[in-house]
């Protein structure tokens, strides 16, 4: 009883009691105090419920709660054997798996501390990102990424152990560093038997002040820095969220950004644990959209970019319609608008607009949600990039509900939201409860509660630059927040352009209506000490190829497709309907499109798809100088 007299007062939201007051610590969900904790909890208790599914040769298989303890536990005894101790660092190179969640929870059931790596990261930025954070055991996918490891393995000495999850092309493979998960879970066996009951005493040994996770960041601007998150970071952020943004023990979910990024991590494997929901992990991020209609998930969440997918996939659909197809979906379209409208301005809809959205949702909206496989889709959340708010009313009118929230990995994932009960367009929502925010100095966003992290692994210097002498989380970001607690994001700090006539602009805005174009993915807005803002544009492919070939004009590579006057100018137009909304000062005067497809392997794309504005201001320096020639 001594325990549990400092459990706090708990309210209770959908069958999961957190606490009533998080304005204080420690942090609780159904009593337990730390996620691992949670884990051990939620397997005893669901047993042989199914916790995930993973596709083998084209079939979902299910894995049940009972599974997922079962091999978490034999893989933090296979660690133990091979001498992991409390406070180590593992890290886990691979794509999203049931194997990469496994591993997750066994490290952090030991007291260890889990480190991700991006599968797009080279051999050098694996070598780095191993000796920056100490890891002395390392999980890799498949051959491919043992091939990283073999070019480098000579610039990690602190490495004891490599494991490899998949030895498909790697049956004959032997190297004394080198084994393969099939025999961890042996070894796991083995050290069970001689231990029984030491992975479960392990868990009850974890303290809300340890820290469970690194999170590292993009090292956009200098080398990569790892996040320290605590296991009470991390229970805030649930806590925080649930009263939010609820998941229900009902729901499906689709697992496919990477899970060292912060935001996956929180939906996919966090918020499941706390909420006792199903993960579907995606065959891969190419695979994506066919998994989401073959699983018709309840509740997803995406960057922007996807979202931008879903919308010109959308469009091309309706361009190949009949025109009678075409003037059903624009009447369907302009009545989901009217309720949008009606929404967002606070008003209740008539009689008549409910009655005219019922009727064109059944005949129209209904049937493309179900194509896309959104049609039991609850609702939808956006994050680690700006998204523009005509998308979000888009999605409104045909009957989705998305919201936008903001987080950063030194937030534990999550400051602020939208919710049903609290949602306005075009901001990022309320601060969580247990929050505060403020604007300091330039304009800058600032955050303190309970989530904020531990500090940056082995740089303390880096630590004081982001923490405030107050103990406010400096974000880098710029914003405002309205008179009713909304917080709007204008851009970054070092992304502020300030052109030769001295007029200060963030490019954030210009850029998302640039992006809310079917025919442009992404764009850059250049013109720091410059006399006119210009910009770089990265085309939609699919759409783009499909306008050429509407109007038969020839191209035969992405490079020619680029090049051709019809899309040069099918551009211009796109840039011209934005610039009608701007002032003249805000307006882009020059535009270069970036001839060459890039993916995540490339320097100029975040793992979440965004450009790097400093890579492609320098990569594509020569298309910059020729707009200002």
């Amino acid at each position: 009883m001594g325990n549990m007299e400092r459990i706090p007062p708990q309210q209770v939201t959908n069958g999961i009691s957190v606490n009533a007051d998080l304005t204080k610590g420690p942090y609780f969900i159904d009593g337990c105090d730390t996620l691992v904790k949670l884990f051990l909890q939620r397997c005893k208790e669901l047993g042989n419920r199914t916790a995930h599914r993973e596709k083998d040769y084209g079939i979902w298989l299910s894995y049940s709660w009972w599974d997922f303890y079962e091999h978490a536990m034999l893989i933090g005894h296979g660690l133990a054997a091979l001498g992991l101790r409390r406070g180590d660092v593992v890290s886990i190179l691979s794509e999203d798996n049931k194997e990469w969640v496994y591993t997750d929870l066994a490290v952090q059931c030991l007291g260890g501390i889990t480190s991700g790596i991006y599968t797009t990261d080279s051999a050098k930025q694996l070598a780095y990102l191993v000796n920056d954070s100490e890891s002395r055991i390392l999980f890799l996918e498949n051959d491919e990424q043992l091939d990283k490891f073999l070019e480098v393995r000579d610039e990690m000495p602190g490495l004891t152990k490599v494991i490899v999850f998949d030895r498909e092309g790697l049956h004959d493979y032997h190297d004394d560093m080198v084994m393969f998960v099939e025999e961890l879970y042996d070894l796991g066996r083995v050290h069970e038997k001689k231990h029984p009951g030491m992975f479960d005493a392990e868990v009850a040994k974890s303290k809300p002040e340890d820290t469970a996770i690194l999170v590292y960041t993009s090292g956009t601007t200098g080398s990569p820095k790892g996040a320290m998150i605590s296991h009470q970071n991390i229970m805030f952020s649930l806590s925080s969220a649930w009263s939010m943004l609820p998941v229900f023990e009902t729901d499906e979910q689709v697992c496919f950004l990477p899970l060292c990024h912060i935001l996956e991590r929180f939906i996919s494997v966090f918020s499941p644990i706390a909420a006792r929901s199903t993960v579907n992990f995606a065959e891969s991020p190419e695979t994506v959209f066919d998994n989401v209609q073959e699983v018709s998930p309840h509740v997803f969440t995406a960057v922007p970019r996807v979202w931008e997918k879903v919308y010109s996939r959308i469009s091309i659909m309706v361009g190949d319609a009949t025109p009678f197809g075409r003037w059903a979906y624009s009447r369907a379209l302009a009545s989901g608008m009217k309720i949008a409208d009606d929404e967002e301005e606070g008003r209740s809809s008539s009689f008549l607009t409910r009655l005219q959205y019922r009727f064109w949702d059944v005949v129209v909206l209904k049937n493309i949600r179900r194509m896309i496989g959104i049609d039991r889709l609850r609702r939808g959340t956006t994050g680690a990039a700006p998204i523009s708010p005509d998308l979000l009313r888009w999605y409104r009118a045909i009957g989705i509900y998305i919201f936008e929230g903001y987080g950063m990995s030194e937030s534990a994932g999550i400051i602020s939201l939208n919710a049903f009960d609290n949602n306005k367009v075009g901001t990022v929502g309320r601060v969580v409860e247990g929050g505060e925010l403020r604007i300091g100095d330039g304009n800058e966003i600032q955050y303190r509660a309970a989530n904020v992290f531990q500090g940056y692994w082995n740089k303390p210097e880096k630590t004081e630059e982001t923490i405030t002498s107050d103990g406010w989380l400096k974000t880098g970001d710029v914003g405002m927040i309205d008179n009713s607690g909304f917080l709007t994001i204008t851009g970054r700090l070092k992304d502020i352009i300030i052109t030769a006539g001295g007029k200060n602009i963030t490019p954030a805005e210009i850029e998302n209506r640039l992006k809310f174009s079917p025919y442009i993915s992404d764009a850059v807005i250049i013109g720091d000490k410059r006399k006119f803002l210009s910009c770089l544009v990265m085309i939609d492919q699919e759409n783009v190829e499909k306008f050429a070939q509407d109007r038969r004009v020839p191209f035969g590579d992405f490079a020619s497709l680029c090049a051709t006057s019809e899309v040069q100018e099918l551009i211009e137009d796109e840039i011209a309907k934005v610039n009608s909304e701007f002032a003249r000062v805000e307006q882009i005067k020059a535009f270069r499109l970036i001839d060459v497809l890039l993916t995540a392997e490339d320097d100029e794309l975040t793992a979440t798809m965004k450009l790097k504005r400093s890579f492609v201001e320098q990569k594509h320096k020569a298309l910059i100088d020729q707009m200002y020639a």
